[in-house]
């Protein structure tokens, strides 16, 4: 940990330099030893787990993440899409689970995407030590349904599981995390179709005699896209909710909701979701978010339904502490255990930031993490005394604070 805290990049290099440590010995650790980072990784979300707050609904959030890489040598890395840069790059993509209560969270399980291209190539993963049972294809949402598994059979306690487009529009996960009893809020892409009743499904008549008979299913009802049915909503169909707090003001929005039918045509089944629709003003003009549940309003007030949709926001600020304050995406590691071991001491250094959150949420509630680094450097280097650096912090927290009222007194105006 010392290492991430005072090195300018996170790679074994540039870590073994700073703390005057043998490369090679640190080479080893990371890439050779034998130490288990699932074990590790387990044990960060248990500790998660146990310590959020029940403040709100907890939620584990899936979502992917990448980083681009040069070369081909590094395990998983393709030219694929990568989110970090909303574009296709040369770059490794992994799925991440995090919890999250509230604005607490940290990230709590990962699986490594491997591209077709990569297990396809026996040489390829033997170079690489990726295990013989990982030699197999999986999508994102597969490994995504895999995280939901084990952080289950893993103890972990959550009240619903959250993530984008991605995973909102693969039914099979839908189903997969229905079949566990959880609740899910999934965003769905604009163009997904939805009948606005449950159609019926039916084979058409033949026209004539000649030529083989229909085989393919057709619907009772024409299905529209969600981007067209808000189009006829009118203003009354809206509800304005206020989801939470934040540091621009109280977070809030229009909300929709409506019960459809979604038809999956390659097992021929209708199902009823619950449609999530949200408008939200931000500084770059109005937000519309489309989301997927299987609760329904017997069982969550419609707020409750807002702030799961609203929530995926904390994983995305999760990558932004991992890969800025903690170097996530600046380690030089090329094999399958090494990647593992790296992204499990990550994970652990997270933690750690969670639980001084935590610990301190009375007496510094505006804590952030990279407050909790700064205050580290100062104790392992100690170039000034503990009251300056302290002083320090609660002069960006008096800044912070008083922005955060600016924020709200424009809401009271409004």
């Amino acid at each position: 940990m010392e290492g991430i805290v005072l090195s300018d990049l996170n790679n074994i290099e540039r870590i073994s330099e700073t703390l005057d440590t043998d490369y090679h010995k640190l080479q080893h650790f990371i890439t050779e030893s034998t130490w288990d980072a699932r074990s590790l990784i387990d044990q960060v979300s248990s500790h998660v787990s146990d310590m959020l707050p029940q403040n709100t609904l907890t939620g584990l959030l899936i979502d992917e993440s990448g980083w681009v890489k040069k070369g081909t040598k590094s395990v998983g890395v393709a030219h694929q899409y990568c989110g970090n840069v909303g574009k296709t790059a040369n770059s490794q993509v992994a799925v991440f689970g995090c919890l999250c209560n509230s604005k607490y969270a940290a990230l709590v399980d990962t699986r490594l995407y491997l591209p077709k291209s990569w297990i396809k190539d026996k040489t390829r993963c033997d170079e690489t030590g990726i295990p013989n049972e990982q030699r197999v294809f999986k999508t994102k949402p597969e490994l995504a349904l895999d995280i939901i598994e084990h952080q289950i059979k893993n103890g972990a306690k959550f009240d619903y599981i959250g993530g984008d487009g991605l995973y909102g529009n693969d039914m099979v996960l839908a189903r997969g995390i229905n079949s566990m009893g959880y609740i899910y809020m999934l965003d769905i892409h604009s163009t997904q179709q939805v009948y606005l009743e449950k159609p019926e499904l039916y084979l058409p008549p033949r026209k004539s005699t000649r030529g083989p008979a229909p085989k393919r299913l057709k619907a009772s009802t024409e299905p529209i896209k969600v981007n067209k049915y808000i189009n006829s909503l009118h203003a009354s169909a809206w509800q304005k909710i206020n989801i939470r707090h934040s540091a621009k003001g109280m977070l809030k929005g229009q909300f929709h909701f409506q019960k459809v039918f979604v038809w999956d045509k390659n097992i021929n089944s209708v199902e009823e979701r619950l449609l999530v629709i949200s408008k939200r003003q931000t500084k770059n003009g109005e937000e519309i978010k489309y989301s997927f549940t299987n609760a329904s309003l017997a069982q969550y007030t419609e707020k409750a339904l807002a702030q799961m949709q609203a929530q995926r926001f904390f994983i995305e600020h999760n990558f932004k502490e991992q890969k800025q304050i903690i170097g996530l995406d600046q380690f030089q590691t090329r094999k399958w255990l090494s990647w593992h071991h790296q992204v499990a001491l990550n994970m652990l250094i997270g933690s750690f930031m969670l639980k001084e959150k935590l610990h301190l949420k009375e007496d510094i509630p505006l804590l952030s993490a990279r407050d909790i680094m700064n205050f580290l450097v100062f104790k392992f280097y100690k170039e000034m005394t503990e009251e300056r650096i302290i002083e320090q912090i609660m002069q960006r927290h008096h800044k912070r604070q008083k922005d955060i009222n600016y924020c709200y007194s424009k809401d009271e105006m409004w």
